[in-house]
């Protein structure tokens, strides 16, 4: 027979268990939407490097203020790294690195996802995203000339996925997502 403190030890173990399920599975559904929208939602080819702008990038902002960090560094290393997979496969090790790099500034700390770090955060993300890209395609393909048209690029890349996450994030926070799911 059990005694009380085994039964709420007991129920604390299973609901671990159950938030690293519910963690696991979000994080897999975000890395398979950070996929599409990278690879085919608003997929812009760019240059003749095999780049592209997409609008990905939001869900991974999206992924890192909801989940904890390790989940959401996977989320972002396996959605942006098989989107490159399947459209421009030279860039997928630079991309694995780069989308787990801008997931850091942003925090699920936060009970909203739209809070002032986080908004911060995305500017933080277009910086690392736009120089750690450049010193990729100095990398891949040896040449610094095309600063201006990697940064260009990222600016939008990055801002509109900003736009993206806000709305996104506005949204979410006027259904109280994170409360309801990820608290």
């Amino acid at each position: 027979m059990s005694t009380r403190t085994e039964i709420k030890y007991e129920s604390k173990i299973q609901g671990k268990e159950s938030e690293k399920i519910r963690y696991l599975a979000t994080a897999g559904i975000m890395a398979a939407l950070i996929t599409l929208m990278t690879a085919y939602i608003c997929h812009i080819p760019v240059g003749t490097n095999g780049g592209y702008i997409h609008f990905g990038d939001s869900l991974i902002y999206l992924a890192a203020v909801l989940l904890p960090r390790p989940y959401a560094l996977a989320a972002a290393a396996i959605g942006g790294g098989l989107a490159d997979l399947l459209t421009a496969p030279m860039w997928a090790p630079a991309t694995i690195i780069i989308k787990m790099l801008i997931t850091l500034p942003f925090t699920n700390k936060s009970n909203k996802i739209v809070s002032t770090r986080n908004v911060i955060a995305a500017i933080v993300a277009y910086f690392i995203s736009g120089i750690s890209y450049f010193l990729a395609e100095y990398l891949i393909f040896g040449t610094w000339s095309v600063f201006l048209t990697s940064m260009a690029g990222s600016l939008i890349q990055s801002g509109g996925s900003a736009i993206f996450f806000l709305i996104f994030g506005v949204a979410l926070d006027k259904a109280h997502i994170k409360g309801r799911f990820f608290e």
